[in-house]
């Protein structure tokens, strides 16, 4: 996909959809003093190029699994993709983020138990072909937690 550039119609409507992305288009287009269809033109535009995609957060809460760890993943440069397709396929992962530092992939993991979490870890982590170190931290208190940064289901 070419580099999208977003203008600050686009920036200002995506702001309103991430407040509440039931709002009407005809609500929409009287806050930025725009037509409802350019802001029917634009919401298409913005979901055609995959800048935007309406979907249900579920609460945190409310899901079935309700433990979250992160996962700090050590491994060989050359091995970093192959290990986040294998990870990506993971249903109760609900982020891969490659990071500088010491450790070079970050997982956010949704469990039930911690022989889940322990087998994962120990058992599936850990013999992955260039994996050298695995380290988890288990979140106990979220404190604020902000789904447009990263959307956690399960």
């Amino acid at each position: 996909m070419a580099s999208v550039s977003l203008d600050d119609l686009d920036l200002r409507l995506i702001e309103l959809l991430a407040q509440d992305a039931r709002i009407s288009n005809r609500k929409i287009a009287s806050q930025l003093d725009v037509t409802e269809g350019t802001v029917r033109s634009r919401i298409k535009r913005l979901e055609r190029d995959k800048l935007i995609r309406f979907t249900a957060v579920t609460s945190m809460s409310g899901a079935r699994r309700v433990r979250m760890a992160f996962i700090r993943i050590q491994a060989e440069l050359a091995e970093i993709p192959e290990i986040a397709s294998k990870l990506e396929g993971m249903t109760a992962v609900g982020a891969i983020i490659v990071t500088m530092g010491r450790f070079n992939l970050l997982v956010i993991y949704l469990f039930e138990d911690l022989d889940e979490l322990h087998s994962l870890a120990s058992d599936t982590l850990m013999a992955m072909p260039g994996v050298h170190h695995v380290e988890t931290a288990i979140a106990m208190n979220t404190l604020k937690y902000d789904y447009r940064v990263a959307r956690i289901l399960d």
